[in-house]
């Protein structure tokens, strides 16, 4: 199976003399290697070019964000196997070990995600993606070995391969068959969630997700709130409720979604009370754009929903992760299923 290696790049010349050099050194000649630039204004092109002659360079003529970006450079990509890697991910020797064999057992995976380490700590887990993505039963997104801001130490507790619910962006193996005939990543999300949003796509088309360990990768990232501007809470807080929008069709849907914008209306008051008065501005506008764009997300909604056919669950969590957290004080993930 030809793998093809995709990274994305904007203005990220330190990023790229940082990562790159991992990811040149452990894959294999079999695998292609791509940098896609979105119309970057410093010298991240040139410099790769001059110091990575083996990387094959996409430039688009602007920044399209993550998920636009994905779909206009993987359009001319021939390749059984995208990966969607992040251009601050220091990869290990190794990495691509099992992949190929992994889809090949079954032709109903139709993504993977390897293990997802910190790059300043790495002996526990990254934010985002860790050992794989669950969601619990109002919509809440997840980890195994990170949930909400708390990161484990790997001890070693996730390292069986696992069916998942959906597989972080951060490092993403996807068919590239699936990834076309599902219309890729979605533009609206522009950033954050969108391939939790396509995961869910691939549950609802019965395909099944895994976690992949043997394959180990350490993720710069940062997801911590004092880490993050209110520009990207708002996406997430927007994004979640598009993705809840698009692709949840179960039982008391209605009720699920505006108790779930209540709870977004108590985090943004706690927000408030924190001291952190532009997080509850994010609310506020997330819900708004929600308002705004509400027509078309109902209409990809009634499109994908006939397009629905045995769905996979595995990986939902029948129970509410902010009850479990914060009010029963679990803080990891097998605490969360006693």
């Amino acid at each position: 199976m030809k793998i093809a290696i995709v990274i994305l790049n904007w203005n990220g010349r330190t990023l790229l003399e940082t990562y790159l050099p991992s990811v040149v050194a452990n894959t294999p000649d079999s695998a292609d290697i791509y940098l896609v630039d979105n119309a970057s204004t410093d010298d991240s092109v040139i410099y790769t070019q001059e110091n990575f002659q083996r990387i094959k360079i996409i430039t688009l003529d602007r920044n399209y964000g993550f998920s636009e970006g994905y779909n206009r450079s993987l359009i001319q990509i021939k390749a059984d196997i995208f990966v969607l890697l992040n251009s601050d991910v220091e990869v290990t020797f190794g990495w691509l070990n099992g992949v190929a064999e992994k889809f090949q057992s079954d032709p109903k995976i139709a993504a993977l995600q390897p293990k997802i380490k910190s790059y300043t700590d790495k002996e526990h887990f990254e934010y985002a993606g860790a050992a794989g993505g669950f969601i619990d039963k109002w919509g809440f997104t997840f980890c195994r070995g990170r949930i909400f801001d708390h990161l484990e130490k790997d001890n070693g507790q996730y390292n069986q391969p696992t069916e998942i619910f959906w597989a972080s962006g951060a490092c993403l193996f996807i068919r590239a068959d699936i990834y076309n005939d599902l219309g890729g990543l979605d533009k609206e999300f522009f950033a954050h969630m969108e391939e939790i949003d396509l995961c869910w796509r691939i549950k609802n088309s019965g395909y099944s997700i895994w976690y992949h360990p043997s394959s180990v990768i350490y993720h710069l990232g940062g997801g911590t709130l004092s880490q993050v501007k209110w520009q990207k809470s708002y996406l997430n807080f927007r994004n979640n409720l598009f993705l809840l929008l698009k692709n949840d069709y179960s039982k008391g849907f209605f009720f699920k979604f505006i108790f779930r914008m209540i709870l977004d209306g108590i985090a943004g008051m706690k927000f408030l009370l924190d001291g952190y008065p532009m997080h509850t501005y994010s609310v506020l506008k997330a819900h708004l754009s929600m308002y705004s764009q509400l027509g078309s997300m109902l209409s990809k909604r009634r499109q994908l929903k006939k397009k629905r056919r045995n769905p996979n669950l595995a990986g939902v969590i029948h129970q509410s992760i902010i009850w479990s957290y914060f009010i029963q004080k679990k803080k990891t993930f097998s605490k969360t299923l006693d």
